[in-house]
């Protein structure tokens, strides 16, 4: 179990519409990943299972799409992961301890927009 290590991936507009499946079709195509995930795959995502990252079941948290060509964080995605973490269409299923590193990387994000993340609002 892993979380991939930040990016700090550039921003999309912040009005970007967010269709992860639409989105994870794009990363897999500018990716190269057709037949399977790599790195490039991977950084797209937040979290994935490392023991099976030949799979592309074993990532969660797509927060990046493909804009103009550029990998590009989207903040309506950002905001969709931040709140699964928070429970939110049933939440994510993560192993215990990677839930704070998870947070600590979405929180990055939440930041670079201005905003607090949903854990740390009072």
């Amino acid at each position: 179990m892993a979380v991939t290590s930040f990016q700090d991936l550039p921003l999309a507009d912040r009005d970007r519409e967010w269709d992860g499946a639409a989105a994870e079709k794009r990363v897999r195509e500018w990716a190269g990943a057709e037949e399977g995930p790599n790195e490039k795959y991977r950084d797209a995502h937040v979290w994935y299972d490392a023991e099976n990252k030949d799979n592309f079941t074993a990532y969660k948290l797509l927060i990046a799409d493909v804009v103009d060509g550029r990998l590009k964080a989207v903040p309506r995605g950002v905001m969709a992961a931040g709140n699964a973490m928070q429970g939110s269409r049933g939440g994510v299923d993560l192993p215990e301890r990677d839930i704070d590193r998870v947070k600590s990387y979405l929180a990055k994000y939440y930041d670079k927009l201005g905003e607090t993340a949903p854990w740390d609002r009072d």
